[in-house]
């Protein structure tokens, strides 16, 4: 009997949406073989819902409040046990497909899998600075797994041990071009400045220029993004900047607050 003929746990799924009908066409094909697709949309305002019906996916629609609550959320309305978390920008390869197969087919004592990521800058795959293998848990029984819901921004992953690891790559088209590094990065600073506000955190300027300089060096010489050439840099700096310009922007937050009367 064929791997594909064999009867296995079924699977869901699960895909987050905003604005992607560009990308989720190729997105839900990777996914295919799954016995349920459902697409989780915020409130696009693009065709991608018509798309993703099209393609017979469940579509639910649902306003992001933050990406711990939203996600959790999204995996809830999954109708299986097991369930894989994908985004629009996300492909299943073949070989990470057949790898899933096998563990739905021969059984598991975990409750997920870290599956590692080749993240790609538009074609051009980002191979060091800490880009590869980049893991995530991405394969996990529904129940046992969740988001921290309190994070505006990056939520930890919270899951019951045993977990395991995947060999196969999911592939990431993680940014587009340069200025989608660039764009990205303002919209994931604001949320983080938003966080340290609320948290009253303590944040100064020579704390903030160790840590981007520590970033950098980082990404840039400890995990070898040198080797990627321009991307590498352009990464390593970016990453850096991401202490730095959420530092601005809460400073920004609390000298206008400091204007407001009383």
């Amino acid at each position: 009997m064929s791997q594909s003929a064999m009867p296995k746990a079924p699977l869901s799924v699960v895909i987050i949406t905003k604005n992607e009908s560009s990308r989720i066409r190729e997105c839900i094909a990777s996914a295919a073989w799954a016995d349920e697709i459902i697409v989780v949309d915020d409130q696009s305002t693009d065709d991608t819902v018509q798309v993703a019906r099209e393609l017979g996916a469940r579509v639910e629609v649902r306003r992001m409040d933050n990406e711990g609550r939203h996600r959790n959320a999204a995996y809830a309305m999954a109708r299986h046990e097991w369930v894989f978390s994908l985004d629009a920008d996300e492909r299943i390869t073949p070989e990470l497909e057949a790898e899933i197969r096998k563990v739905l087919v021969e059984g598991t004592p975990c409750n997920g899998f870290g599956v590692p990521r080749k993240n790609f800058v538009g074609q051009y795959w980002a191979r060091w600075g800490g880009m590869y293998p980049s893991r995530q848990l991405k394969f996990f029984r529904r129940d046992a797994f969740k988001y921290e819901e309190e994070a505006e921004v990056h939520p930890r992953a919270i899951m019951q041990d045993p977990r395991g690891e995947l060999k196969s790559d999911l592939i990431h088209y993680t940014y587009r071009d340069f200025s989608d590094i660039v764009a990205k990065l303002d919209r994931q600073t604001d949320l983080e400045a938003r966080k340290w506000f609320r948290e009253n955190r303590k944040v100064g300027l020579p704390i903030t220029l160790y840590k981007m300089v520590d970033r950098f060096w980082k990404s840039y010489v400890t995990k070898k993004g040198h080797k990627d050439g321009v991307v590498g840099l352009f990464l390593s700096v970016n990453s850096g900047m991401y202490q730095f310009l959420t530092y601005l922007k809460v400073r920004e937050m609390r000298l206008g607050a400091a204007k407001v009367p009383a």
